[in-house]
């Protein structure tokens, strides 16, 4: 099994110059061609109904269709690797920030730790689930870790699509997990400066606020289907997002870092995600700007509405 939250942004590492996400709407892979060059990307899209990502039951509904797209995008990046990193959706996995006296420095002293405190927190076998932690801040009197779990089936149906397609999941990420280091590695998140994230996709808004090397929210909210309802989901998730940055950090977020559709897929209008999501908040003390915009060059295929963040980041600190 490989390991969720494998060097993430927290911890830079390197994992494989390759990486591919799996979404309800398609397939996105990503590669990095040699050493300081830019990724190239590459979507292969899915029928409707081949992936619902949830942790109550099977995610992949076509798995044959999954590991055919996911070998069809690779292929057309030409990955250096057979290892890329997988990127799974955010509603397959629960993370979350939990706070300790201290925990067991080794790391197979502290997973038992963490999965006795994870027991009563998340409505699956935590015995047998995926589960990767690291510490981001740690003194005498505390020890403060992030940890993303997921149920082992779940965590297996993906890392086998990807070795049907003829790869080997190095290392997994929740999408927002690698979104946060796209800002980091292109220069839209400051590395040492507090900011606001928000990662929509047609299911699910995750919100998040770092603040240098800290992790001080990270929710995910399930959306209805009705795109009234989504709309209000979506602004009250922000307005509870920006009220815990206030609390937090004692002023108010003047910006916030956009990852999402790319063009008008939520409100029909003729205009980026980034500028529809602005009409969706209408907050005008609020900037939206996009986390990780995509490049004049360098996708091999037409992308269409993918999100091209997941992947991106993932790709930092690549080997």
């Amino acid at each position: 099994m490989s390991s969720i939250l494998s060097n993430t942004g927290f911890q830079p590492g390197g994992r494989p110059p390759a990486a591919v996400e799996i979404a309800p709407e398609g397939v996105l892979a990503a590669a990095l061609p040699g050493p300081g060059q830019a990724p190239v990307y590459a979507f292969e899209p899915l029928q409707d109904g081949s992936v619902l990502p949830g942790i109550g039951e099977a995610n992949l509904r076509a798995p044959e269709a999954v590991a055919a797209a996911i070998r069809s995008a690779l292929s057309q990046v030409s990955p250096r690797t057979r290892s890329v990193t997988l990127v799974i959706p955010d509603t397959a996995v629960k993370v979350f920030v939990l706070d300790f006296d201290s925990l067991p420095s080794k790391a197979v002293e502290a997973y038992p730790v963490l999965r006795f405190r994870l027991r009563k927190m998340v409505p699956f076998d935590v015995e047998h689930a995926g589960l990767s932690y690291q510490v981001l801040l740690e003194n005498e009197n505390e020890c403060k870790v992030l940890a993303a779990v997921l149920p082992g089936p779940v965590l297996a149906e993906y890392e086998a699509a990807v070795r049907a397609a003829g790869y080997e999941p190095g290392a997994v990420l929740p999408s927002s997990l690698a979104a946060l280091e796209a800002g980091s590695s292109i220069g839209s998140i400051e590395s040492m400066e507090a900011a606001l994230i928000a990662n929509l996709s047609p299911l699910a808004l995750t919100t998040c606020i770092t603040n240098g090397q800290d992790l001080l929210l990270y929710r995910t909210l399930d959306l209805p289907l009705d795109s009234g309802l989504r709309l209000q989901e979506v602004q009250r998730g922000i307005a509870v997002a920006s009220a815990y940055f206030e609390d937090k950090l004692g002023v108010s977020p003047r910006r916030l870092q956009y990852a999402g559709a790319y063009d008008s897929e939520y409100d029909g209008a003729a205009s980026s995600g980034v500028e529809a999501f602005a009409r969706w908040l209408d907050d005008p003390e609020l900037t939206v700007v996009e986390l990780a915009p995509r490049p004049e060059s360098g996708a091999v295929t037409a992308l269409g509405h993918a999100n091209i963040a997941g992947v991106t980041g993932a790709l930092a600190g690549a080997r």
